[in-house]
C-alpha cells in the first residue's frame, strides 16, 4: 500500500509509533508483511481450538444428556456465545485496536474450553452450557482475525490477504480433529472423560493465539490504517481549501456480503453438526469421525488462497453464485450417501467446506469494500454477530430435524436453502441499478 503524504499535513494526535509508518511507504509495506505473519501464526494455534467444538461438541452433549434431540445444542451455544463475543470484540477493536480486541477474545475462548473440561469431569450440565457460551468467544475471534489481513491491503489485494490468514487456520484446524483419539487417551489417563480431551487442546491453542497477538501485533494495523485515512482526508482538504466529507458506507455491498455469509453459515453448521452423530449411529468410530471432520475443515480453509485470487479476479458476485452451487451439491451428496460409505461422506463434507469458503471470502471482501476505515471494525463485529446467530440457529434446528426426521432430510433442506443465495444477490443487484 503506497501513500504519498506531505509532512505539513501530519495529524497532530497520531502516536509517534504510528506516525513513522504514515511517513514511510516502505516501512508500511514491511508492517503489512509482518502483520500477516503474526496473524498467520496466531491462526495456526487458534485453528486447533476451533476444531474441538466442531468434532466432539455434539458427541459430548449426547453423552451427558443421553439423547440426540439436544445434540445440536453445543454448536448452538458456542455460536450464540460467539455472537456476543463478535459484538464485543468488534467494539473493543474499534476503540483499542485489533491487538487488544483479538487477544482478549482468544483468552476468553481458552477460559471457556477449560470450563467445558471441568463440566465433563463433574458431569455438570448447566456449567457445560455456560462454558460453551464462553468458548464461543474463540470461534468469533478466529473468524474476526481474517479482517486484519485487509487493514493495510490495497483494494485489489484484499481478498488475497484475507485468504492467506484463513489458509493458516487450516494447519491447526486439520490437526485438531486427527488428535481426537490421542487427546481422548491422554484425558482418560488424567481422569478426564475422553470426549473432553480435545477441549484441553482447544484451551492451549486459544491461549497461545491470544499471547502471540498481544505480544507481537505492534504497532496495531487497524490504528495505522485509520491514521492513514485521516491524513489522506486532511491532505485532500488542504489542497482543495474546503472540508472534505468522508465517503459513506455502501449499504448495498454490506447487505450482499452479509446475506452471503449468513446463508452459507446456516447451511454449513446445520449439516456439519449432525454428521458426527449420524456417523456414530451407523458404527463409525471416533477416528473415522475425526478424519471426515478434518477433511471438511481442510476444505473450509485450505483453498482460501485460490479462492481469494478468484474473488479479486472474477469478482465477489461470481464467487457468491459458486458458493450456492457448491453447497447445493454438498447437501445432495450428503442426503443420498449410504451411511456406511466413508468416501461419499468425505465428498459431501468437503463440498460443504468448500462452499462455505467461497461464501465467506467473497462476503468478507464485499464488506471490506463497502465500509470505511473509521467505522470498519465495529461494523465487521456487528455483521459477525449475525453470522454467529445464524450458525446457532442452524445448530439448534439440525438436532431437532434429525431427531424428528432424518439426516437425509436435513441435508436436502440445507441444499435447498443454499439456492437462496442466487436470487438474493440478483435481487439486490437489480435494486441497486
Amino acid at each position: 500500500m503506497s501513500v504519498k503524504l506531505e509532512y505539513g499535513s501530519k495529524i497532530q494526535h497520531a502516536e509517534p509509533s504510528v506516525q513513522r509508518y504514515i511517513d514511510s511507504p516502505e516501512l508500511l509495506r514491511q508492517l503489512k508483511r509482518r502483520t500477516l505473519l503474526i496473524v498467520i501464526l496466531s491462526q495456526i494455534f487458534g485453528g486447533a481450538g476451533l476444531a474441538a467444538g466442531i468434532t466432539v461438541g455434539a458427541l459430548l452433549a449426547q453423552d451427558m444428556l443421553g439423547t440426540d434431540g439436544y445434540a445440536g445444542v453445543p454448536t448452538a451455544l458456542f455460536t450464540l456465545g460467539s455472537a456476543a463475543a463478535a459484538f464485543l470484540v468488534g467494539r473493543l477493536s474499534q476503540r483499542l485496536g485489533r491487538r487488544v480486541g483479538l487477544a482478549g477474545g482468544f483468552a476468553t475462548g481458552g477460559v471457556g474450553a477449560i470450563g467445558i473440561v471441568l463440566s465433563a469431569v463433574w458431569d455438570n450440565v448447566p456449567m457445560l452450557f455456560l462454558s460453551l457460551l464462553v468458548y464461543g468467544a474463540g470461534t468469533a475471534t478466529n473468524l474476526l482475525a481474517r479482517y486484519t489481513g485487509a487493514d493495510l491491503a490495497k483494494p485489489t489485494e484484499r481478498a488475497r490477504d484475507i485468504s492467506m490468514i484463513m489458509v493458516a487456520t487450516t494447519f491447526g484446524a486439520v490437526t485438531g480433529p486427527n488428535l481426537v483419539d490421542a487427546m481422548g487417551h491422554f484425558a482418560k489417563s488424567i481422569g478426564v472423560p475422553p470426549l473432553a480431551g480435545p477441549f484441553l487442546l482447544a484451551a492451549a491453542g486459544y491461549f497461545m493465539a491470544g499471547l502471540v497477538l498481544f505480544l507481537f501485533l505492534r504497532p496495531d494495523p487497524y490504528k495505522v490504517a485509520r491514521a492513514i485515512a485521516e491524513v489522506q482526508t486532511a491532505n485532500a482538504a488542504s489542497q482543495s481549501g474546503a472540508q472534505v466529507a468522508t465517503s459513506p458506507a455502501d449499504n448495498r455491498g454490506i447487505i450482499v456480503g452479509t446475506t452471503v455469509m449468513v446463508l452459507t453459515q446456516i447451511v454449513m453448521v446445520a449439516i456439519m453438526t449432525m454428521t458426527p452423530v449420524h456417523m456414530k449411529h451407523h458404527g463409525h468410530g471416533l477416528s473415522a469421525v475425526g478424519l471426515v471432520i478434518s477433511i471438511h475443515v481442510c476444505a473450509m480453509y485450505l483453498p482460501s488462497l485460490i479462492t481469494g485470487m478468484l474473488v479479486d479476479k472474477i469478482g465477489r458476485t461470481a464467487m457468491a453464485y459458486a458458493s450456492g452451487a457448491t453447497l447445493l451439491a454438498a447437501g445432495i451428496v450428503a442426503a443420498m450417501a449410504p451411511a456406511d460409505s466413508m468416501p461419499l461422506l468425505i465428498v459431501a463434507l468437503a463440498l460443504l467446506g468448500l462452499g462455505w469458503n467461497f461464501g465467506l471470502i467473497s462476503g468478507t471482501a464485499q464488506i471490506v469494500d463497502a465500509t470505511t476505515v473509521a467505522t470498519r471494525a465495529k461494523t465487521q463485529g456487528t455483521i459477525d454477530v449475525l453470522i454467529a446467530l445464524s450458525g446457532a440457529s442452524g445448530g439448534v434446528l439440525s438436532g431437532v430435524v434429525v431427531a424428528n426426521s432424518s439426516y437425509a432430510a436435513l441435508s436436502f433442506a440445507g441444499s435447498l436453502l443454499s439456492l437462496l443465495l442466487i436470487p438474493v444477490v440478483v435481487w439486490t443487484r437489480k435494486r441497486s441499478k
